[in-house]
């Protein structure tokens, strides 16, 4: 697949495409079902299937503070939409200049001049264009203006699948991964480089694998049993995800206990994943009184990873690959 960044990357190859533009966050089981019309009606044209999506997102940009929660990073976005059969993947720099250009502007530059679009998809609650002045019946009558097609990703998803990334953040608040693998189609996880942290944790005897979360909010918060593929193998340990309000934390990061680990892994990329909820992040009075927590909670992940009674040594996840 390829991966064009940036209005300047643009061709006159890319011009003439099957197009949809949206976030796909998750890439779940709900936007699969869109995409994989999408590739058909693509291949039924002879075009490329392309998708369009902005970094940042739009929320970020203009209510960083309240701004969804990500499911996926670009990188974990690339790796689902190259495996399903997209052919190309446009990511846009979403900044003032951009969201201020006219829905005019939008369609004639970036849609007709620049991409030659024959058929687009979108939700039809699809808004563009500076006071989110575009909408589905603008794009409607544009399409017959320009010779495209426009339809409702509605009108596009198969076996009435009504799978949100809005729901699947719901059930990973809850600590429902089961529910949340069932809906994304796999396992959720994050994936990160292991950086120095402040070395705190080897003071009271949990070392810990730092990683910074690419995303402006993660969508669990917590301390966690997880599953750790380190170089394809797995591994166990106890996570925790947040601002570590007893040092006074500001930075939202995910540390890692890996269980039983003696190599050093710093700049190593490592998958975490999820399985359990242990409990909430909190602030404790002392580092003596949270080593006893971080003891119990380690126990618990323990005792609960090893019922799993799983091997030792598996294949690393799929969907989930290093464009460091």
């Amino acid at each position: 697949m390829e991966l064009i960044r940036g209005l300047h990357n643009l061709r006159d190859n890319h011009k003439g495409c099957v197009l949809t533009i949206g976030k796909f966050d998750g890439v779940h089981l709900g936007h699969k079902a869109v995409l994989k019309n999408l590739i058909a009606k693509a291949r039924q044209l002879g075009l490329p299937a392309t998708v369009m999506v902005f970094e940042p997102q739009p929320e970020e940009l203009f209510s960083p503070e309240t701004a969804p929660a990500r499911l996926s990073t670009l990188r974990e976005k690339y790796v689902q939409l190259r495996d399903i059969g997209i052919d190309r993947l446009l990511c846009l720099r979403f900044d003032s200049a951009f969201s201020n250009q006219l829905p005019e502007q939008f369609v004639s530059n970036l849609l007709v001049k620049r991409l030659d679009v024959k058929f687009l998809v979108v939700g039809d609650d699809f808004r563009f264009g500076k006071k989110r002045a575009g909408d589905f019946s603008f794009l409607l009558e544009a399409g017959k203006q320009n010779g495209f097609s426009v339809v409702s990703t509605q009108s596009f998803i198969v076996d009435h699948c009504r799978i949100s990334s809005t729901a699947i953040r719901d059930v990973l608040a809850e600590g429902d991964f089961n529910k949340a693998q069932t809906m994304l189609g796999r396992p959720f996880a994050i994936r990160g480089r292991v950086v120095h942290g402040d070395k705190k944790g080897r003071t009271i005897g949990f070392p810990t694998a730092n990683i910074l979360l690419k995303r402006s909010r993660a969508p669990i918060a917590g301390v966690f049993a997880v599953k750790v593929y380190l170089n394809g193998v797995l591994k166990h340990g106890v996570a925790n995800v947040g601002t570590r309000p007893t040092i006074n934390g500001i930075r939202n990061q995910l540390e890692v206990h890996i269980f039983d680990l003696a190599e050093n892994i710093y700049g190593c990329s490592v998958v975490v994943e999820p399985v359990l909820k242990i409990r909430d992040e909190k602030r404790f009075e002392s580092f003596e009184l949270l080593k006893q927590q971080i003891q119990v909670d380690a126990q618990r992940a323990r005792d609960y990873l090893n019922s799993l009674s799983e091997p030792a040594a598996v294949a690393q996840q799929s969907g989930i690959v290093d464009m460091d």
